[in-house]
């Protein structure tokens, strides 16, 4: 007998790995503590933790601020009516996963709460002003040449939309930088392609581009921040400024004077991918755009199923034709990951649904769940009436061109073969068969193959056997 490690199919289904992204507070609770501590000795980090806290804990907060020994829990519990005691819990487990306050000890040994002595002082200097001041506070003469609110507004989507084409294979736009390519395939929502090895999109990359713009950029600078140590860059310090931005006024401008070597290279990054605007690179201004005034805020907290109110502009026919009344290049090229374009007119693009444009599309890992879910999120609003809202024979054929790509998924095992006798080979194939790691046999052949988890234990059996029986 012989045992060979082979990959066979097995009837196990792959699942699919779904786009996850975390809120201020849950990216900050990864954190370790020495890095969260060091980040509440800036007020702006107190301020933006503060600001994003649920309204009891803010309320314990506010009533702890100025108190500088523990309080005790029945205390604090009490502030708090009885009906409302899950939100208590969850109020107290955030300021404790956070460091925002810790448990103390009072006279009698009863426990208590006291705040963070960095958070308290520091959130005490930006409510009631005081301490250092901050980066983006420094003085500087006006600008000759001011950028109004409208300007960086179409400066910031005009680089963010750079990301997006790149993604979606788009050679429309170029001058995206090397740093936002590696950051998307340090996010898994691009990949190498097997062939060419050039970047491709993923489906959690088309996930990504079901977002909308403030989610997408909140997910792109926590990949980023991934990859700050290896840039030689301090994450305390990014996360620091990233927050100062968050505070600033839309359409003013900031001097770079109080910036360090390190944060004028984080400037430039963030310039790249749309966040600030500044005319040159050694100029002594920048602009904080939109898409840094919305971060680290509620508004840019991710769904999974990415359903946000959107204008749709999709109608889907019986004859697997796709019209698209848009203008947008982007939307164009979005539609054309799954559906051989045809035709392109000023506010109108048709392409067709094929069995070839969308396995390239499946190969790519995009789902089918995700293109009809892609068609319903964005059909046109005189469709919204029907219902189903897409017609069935074109979900159907969908699903059904991805069926034909998972019949087979593949797993390792092992193979046993060439037993001296019929015997032999029953003995330990009912063995396996008791410990459910057997996946395949053929009597008549005498072959077998079990799981590469059990292929240990049935050898050890197998050994046993033959031993006795010599």
């Amino acid at each position: 007998m012989s045992d060979k490690s082979k990959n066979l199919p097995s009837k196990q289904s792959l699942k699919s790995r779904t786009l996850q992204c975390k809120n201020l507070h849950e990216y900050l609770k990864t954190l370790n503590p020495s890095t969260l501590d060091n980040l509440y000795n800036h007020p702006t980090t107190c301020l933006a933790v503060f600001r994003e806290l649920p309204h009891e804990a803010k309320h314990f907060v506010i009533r702890l601020l100025f108190v500088e020994q523990p309080v005790p829990q029945a205390v604090i519990s009490s502030w708090i009516p009885q009906a409302f005691v899950k939100e208590l819990t969850a109020a107290t487990n955030t300021l404790s996963e956070l460091r925002v306050w810790h448990g103390a000890p009072i006279p009698g040994g009863l426990p208590g709460w006291i705040l963070n002595p960095s958070f308290r002082k520091n959130l005490q200097s930006a409510l009631l002003g005081g301490g250092k001041p901050w980066t983006l506070s420094a003085q500087m003469e006006e600008d000759t040449k001011p950028r109004d609110i409208k300007f960086l507004d179409d400066y910031a989507m005009e680089r963010w939309e750079c990301v997006l084409h790149y993604m979606v294979g788009s050679h429309q736009q170029e001058g995206i930088s090397a740093d936002a390519v590696r950051i998307l395939l340090h996010a898994g929502l691009m990949k190498g392609d097997e062939e060419d090895g050039s970047p491709i999109i993923t489906k959690e990359g088309f996930q990504f581009l079901l977002l909308d713009t403030s989610a997408q950029v909140w997910y792109f600078i926590l990949q980023y921040l991934d990859t700050v140590n290896e840039r030689g860059l301090s994450l305390v310090e990014c996360l620091t400024f990233l927050f100062q931005l968050s505070f600033s006024t839309l359409g003013k401008d900031y001097s770079t004077e109080g910036l360090n070597e390190k944060l004028l290279i984080f400037l430039q990054h963030l310039r790249e991918f749309g966040l600030v605007y500044q005319r040159k690179r050694k100029a002594g201004r920048f602009y904080p755009t939109r898409l840094a005034l919305n971060l680290a805020t509620s508004q840019v907290q991710l769904q999974n199923d990415a359903t946000q109110a959107v204008e749709g502009y999709l109608v889907v026919e019986t004859n697997y034709r796709v019209y698209a009344y848009t203008d947008s290049n982007l939307k164009v090229a979005l539609l054309g990951l799954f559906a051989e374009m045809m035709y392109r007119f000023p506010n109108l693009s048709v392409g067709l649904l094929t069995r070839d444009s969308v396995r390239a599309a499946l190969r790519s890992g995009i789902t089918a769940e995700q293109i009809v879910g892609f068609l319903r999120l964005h059909a046109h609003p005189k469709l919204l009436a029907n219902n189903p809202v897409l017609p069935p024979t074109i979900v159907d054929q969908i699903k059904l061109w991805e069926n034909e790509r998972d019949r087979f998924t593949f797993t390792d095992g092992v193979l046993y073969s060439q037993f001296l006798s019929q015997s032999d080979f029953i003995t330990l194939r009912d063995y396996a068969q008791e410990l459910g790691v057997l996946t395949w046999q053929n009597e008549k052949k005498r072959t077998m193959v079990v799981t590469k988890e059990g292929h240990d234990e049935v050898k050890k059996f197998w050994k046993r056997l033959s031993k006795n029986s010599s």
